[in-house]
């Protein structure tokens, strides 16, 4: 019975290693990289409901060139954004529409979210269905 018992530990502890850490090294990468695409949006709303708010129509700013390295730029017009939407692509929205834009990015996101709390719920649920959790 020990022995049988020592069976079952040595393959569950096989399972963590060879399955379980590799998997959480990789959800907690892609969990940084969701957290990160939440900021930027979070911080373009917040940006955009301030112009809207304070009736900006025009600003001065610095713009970073690359290897920190900024230019002071002068905005004639606000009305109008740049937005990146990936791959190196950026689309001129209003304001209105980059609102918009980023509300269907964050529901998408929280989607992605939702699917990996799935994924490992049903790993969790595999795990115990299999008798992996069963030790004793």
């Amino acid at each position: 019975m020990e022995n049988s018992r020592q069976e079952k530990v040595q393959k569950f502890e096989e399972f963590v290693d060879k399955r379980l850490k590799p998997d959480l090294l990789h959800a907690i990468s892609q969990r940084d990289k969701v957290f990160e695409q939440q900021k930027i949006f979070a911080d373009l709303r917040r940006n955009i409901e301030n112009l809207e708010k304070n009736s900006v129509t025009s600003l001065r700013t610095l713009v970073n060139l690359g290897s920190e390295v900024y230019l002071q730029a002068e905005v004639e017009n606000t009305q109008h954004i740049f937005v990146d939407v990936g791959f190196g692509f950026h689309v001129e929205f209003t304001w209105s529409e980059a609102l918009n834009y980023i509300e269907k990015r964050e529901e998408k996101i929280a989607r992605f979210v939702k699917g990996f709390e799935n994924y490992f719920n049903f790993q969790l649920r595999d795990l115990y269905q299999n008798g992996y959790f069963d030790i004793y």
